[in-house]
């Protein structure tokens, strides 16, 4: 990894014109889904990557491997703002942790809104942890998110067992939030827009139920989490979120390893190889996957 990084001002540039043309409240949830179908298609996975896709408890998922025979499994939830994306998403990403962390990864394609509002997304991310627990011991389970996919994660890294880890990427954690209250930060974020956060809010859940710990699970009870790992970059609009998290869950007792990267944007660590601060929080996350599984 890291043989060569292209600039993060061209990764920047590029980030905004797929935000632009994938992320676009103008246009209906097939269209966004198709443009950015295609558009992560295109990109080369790892060599060496094994990739099957199955059912777990009746819900699709990729199984992606890098390594011979790996002792531990990170169940990732892919973002999207519960309305658009897939596994093949974070799949290069996963590829990458997966050969870092002698891992097996698993990446649910849950069900999206607005054809399956809340609580369809949470149903099956248990549904898939249930299946993934049936045959495997708590202490080697990561649960894994990034954006909506991070919210999903840490809601059902508070149920029992009490897994090995929860790692959270660009977590999108409050649907009450105001999105637009600081234009600044807004400016700089070159993925999310305040327009189609809310587009997103309003097809995954009634404004009256958003500040539910099932829906914005930055509202609930933090303790008894287990170790939190929370990455994001400085210009993220819903890097409040991922901070706001990190102080609460430290104040309720929690083992948390939280970084923010300078300058970066919404879900940065999805472009590993090509991003040399994405390479370092794959490297991050490798090494809290060895720690979290070697002390259960």
């Amino acid at each position: 990894m890291g043989a060569f990084h292209v600039p993060a001002a061209l990764v920047r540039m590029g980030a905004r014109r797929v935000s632009r043309r994938a992320f676009d409240p103008g246009l209906s949830w097939e269209v966004q889904r198709r443009r950015l179908d295609r558009l992560v298609r295109s990109w080369p996975l790892r060599r060496g990557t094994s990739v099957t896709k199955t059912a777990l408890n009746e819900v699709r998922v990729e199984v992606v491997t890098a390594t011979g025979a790996p002792a531990v499994t990170v169940v990732h939830f892919h973002g999207g703002g519960y309305c658009v994306g897939s596994p093949a998403e974070p799949r290069d990403w996963a590829a990458y942790l997966s050969a870092r962390a002698d891992c097996r990864m698993i990446l649910p394609d849950y069900r999206l809104a607005p054809e399956h509002p809340y609580p369809a997304a949470l149903e099956d991310a248990r549904a898939v942890l249930r299946a993934v627990l049936a045959e495997t011991e708590p202490a080697t389970v990561v649960v894994s998110g990034d954006s909506a996919g991070g919210g999903l994660a840490l809601i059902i890294a508070q149920g029992e067992p009490r897994l090995a880890g929860c790692m959270l990427m660009s977590p999108w954690l409050d649907l009450t939030a105001d999105w637009s209250a600081d234009p600044e930060l807004a400016r700089r974020d070159v993925i999310l827009t305040p327009a189609w956060l809310e587009a997103c809010a309003e097809a995954y859940a009634q404004e009256a139920d958003r500040a539910q710990p099932t829906i914005s699970p930055l509202h609930g009870d933090l303790e008894g989490l287990p170790p939190l790992l929370i990455q994001c970059g400085t210009d993220d609009l819903v890097a409040p979120d991922a901070e706001s998290l990190a102080v609460r869950a430290r104040a309720a007792g929690v083992d948390v390893t939280a970084t923010r990267w300078p300058r970066l944007w919404h879900n940065f660590p999805l472009q590993p190889d090509l991003l040399a601060a994405a390479d370092a929080a794959v490297t991050q996350a490798a090494s809290f996957i060895a720690r979290v599984c070697a002390t259960n």
